[in-house]
């Protein structure tokens, strides 16, 4: 598998390019852009990987849930500004000097052990279809015949149509089937796997914030009095 800095570093390099070089001296040729977590979640085999970890996984995840919600309940007497998080200084100090200290801190290894599994069948996920994904993109680049692809996030503006993702998308779902979400033994998540991972897991968060606050919406619309 390739850095993931490969993919990241010409971005910007790109980018200063096209906003400081004269006009004779930039690219010539087609610039598009590609989202590499938007990529890598279009690929049905890995929305079923997703799926299938939330199965598979589904006692360690209740039990995580269950952990978070107790050691909540133990951490709760010492946030005493209310800000749902233990601070430094005098808050944790009185954690520490605590009664329930060892009791919180043994429920703390118990969850980052649990978050650990869970987190490791997805990442491992992501590292299977981000293996093949520089294949995909040189592979669209070559049939649209582009010069130069960049992170979206990198452009000030974009034209109507230069956005290859979903191209890439269907490239990499041609080339990775099936995923796995057992690690081998012995296995170790890459950089570049945890940090593609991140973005999904802000992407797939975002989604589900904008799908509950567009069925509140829904619902407060059909509660809403008729006018006369």
């Amino acid at each position: 598998m390739k850095p993931i800095s490969k993919f990241f570093a010409p971005v910007a390099l790109a980018s200063l390019a096209l906003m400081s070089a004269p006009a004779a001296a930039q690219v010539e040729g087609k610039v598009a852009t590609a989202s590499i977590s938007n990529a890598i979640l279009g690929v049905p085999s890995f929305q079923t990987a997703l799926s299938q970890v939330r199965t598979t996984y589904a006692a360690q995840i209740e039990q995580l849930q269950a952990k978070r919600t107790q050691l909540d309940g133990l951490l709760t007497p010492y946030d005493t500004d209310g800000n749902g998080s233990i601070d430094q200084g005098a808050e944790t100090i009185a954690l520490q000097g605590g009664g329930n200290f060892q009791q919180i801190q043994t429920l703390r290894l118990e969850v980052s052990g649990l978050e650990n599994q869970i987190t490791a069948a997805q990442v491992y996920a992501v590292e299977q279809v981000l293996a093949q994904y520089q294949v995909a993109l040189n592979e669209v680049a070559t049939q649209q015949q582009i010069v130069m692809v960049v992170d979206p996030s990198s452009l000030l503006y974009a034209a109507e149509g230069a956005d290859i993702t979903a191209a890439v998308s269907t490239s990499l779902a041609g080339k990775v089937s099936a995923v796995g979400i057992v690690p081998p033994q012995g296995w170790q998540p890459s950089n570049s796997g945890v940090q593609i991972f991140q973005e999904i897991q802000r992407r797939l968060l975002l989604q589900e914030a904008r799908a509950r606050a567009a069925q509140q919406q829904q619902q407060g619309n059909a509660e809403a009095p008729a006018g006369r």
